[in-house]
């Protein structure tokens, strides 16, 4: 009875013993056997100060040393942040069967699987399978969401809520800590995009990656990566991990804050390592302008003294040069645009 059982246990990629050579990045991008620190310096803020400016001055300077920061008492509750990663398992945890059949049910752009074998990067194939869909507007998009889970929908609307909320805040924060005139960033601030990975233990983490090394195209990211860590970000020449603080989001300035900002914010190179011991869930959401939006500095940041050092480009086209998607960067960029008519 015992074997007929295992029989019946659908085979995933990851169940090996071995990384396969599919999976095997090069000498110069994988981690190899290297000890990558823990930062203890990125500033964690705390975000129920009442002194705003206090704030502002501690993102910017963060924002400039690091094109990092984590912001704890943020007031998107433990309950919501804790049932979107459980219905994230729910979703990875289906059968590819379920999840292609689910999939087909959806025009291109509306959401996409992107399972490890989808397409390789730089020659192998990621260790993650991951799953990205627009969240803005809101009540359209969701519509287009999976549905199954059954409850996918409501509990993902239910985080977007509060992080679409939680944007607003820290985006103001940057704004007047550029001197930008209040609601500067927000007002460009159109989509949002969700991206939920999962990386599963992986038996040699030295020869793998669940991300490559990459900057966000957003105006800034809002990631959720639960208890595990496995995030780093490359800073004076040297890879520096990013400790995982429970309930604590990690606020990424991407590079259209970089563009804005004439280069006085940073966005920073990333990657993902696997790990060998514990599984990692992770909720990432892109606050990004609408395509047509034209991202260049802010006129209030630049002079004489200080000429913009970014040509104008509207952030459609910066994506379709870019392709921060990879091979589904198009279907999604269209399916952003569809919704925006």
């Amino acid at each position: 009875m015992e074997n007929d059982d295992i029989d019946h246990v659908p085979t995933r990629w990851f169940n090996v013993e071995s990384v396969p050579k599919s999976h095997v990045f090069s000498d110069e991008d994988r981690p190899g056997n290297q000890q990558i620190p823990l930062c203890n310096t990125i500033p964690i803020i705390d975000l129920s100060i009442i002194n705003s400016s206090n704030l502002s001055e501690i993102i910017t300077q963060a924002s400039q040393e690091y094109g990092f920061f984590q912001v704890i008492n943020h007031g998107v509750s433990e309950d919501v942040i804790s049932e979107a990663v459980k219905v994230m398992e729910e979703i990875f945890n289906m059968p590819m069967e379920e999840i292609k059949k689910e999939v087909a049910n959806y025009s291109s752009g509306c959401w996409v699987y992107m399972g490890s074998t989808s397409f390789a990067a730089k020659g192998a194939h990621l260790w993650r399978d991951n799953l990205k869909h627009p969240c803005h507007p809101l009540d359209e998009c969701m519509q287009l969401w999976p549905r199954n889970p059954p409850r996918y929908r409501d509990v993902v609307a239910a985080y977007i809520k509060e992080i679409r909320r939680l944007s607003l805040v820290i985006l103001e924060l940057i704004s007047e800590g550029l001197g930008l005139e209040a609601g500067y960033l927000g007002g460009i601030s159109q989509v949002q995009f969700l991206t939920a990975s999962n990386y599963p233990v992986c038996p040699d983490p030295t020869l793998t990656l669940g991300l490559l090394h990459h900057f966000d195209h957003s105006l800034i990211t809002i990631l959720y990566q639960g208890n595990v860590g496995g995030l780093q970000f490359f800073k004076d020449g040297k890879w520096i991990g990013v400790e995982a603080i429970p309930n604590a989001f990690l606020v990424n300035i991407g590079t259209q804050i970089e563009i804005i900002s004439n280069g006085k914010l940073r966005s920073a190179a990333h990657r993902v390592v696997t790990n060998q011991e514990s599984a990692r869930a992770t909720i990432a959401t892109f606050i990004n302008p609408s395509p047509d939006c034209v991202i260049q500095p802010a006129k209030l940041l630049i002079n004489e003294a200080n000429p913009p050092i970014y040509q104008p480009l509207s952030f459609r086209d910066f994506v379709n040069v870019s392709k921060p998607f990879g091979p589904f960067t198009d279907a999604l960029q269209n399916g952003v645009c569809t919704l925006k008519k």
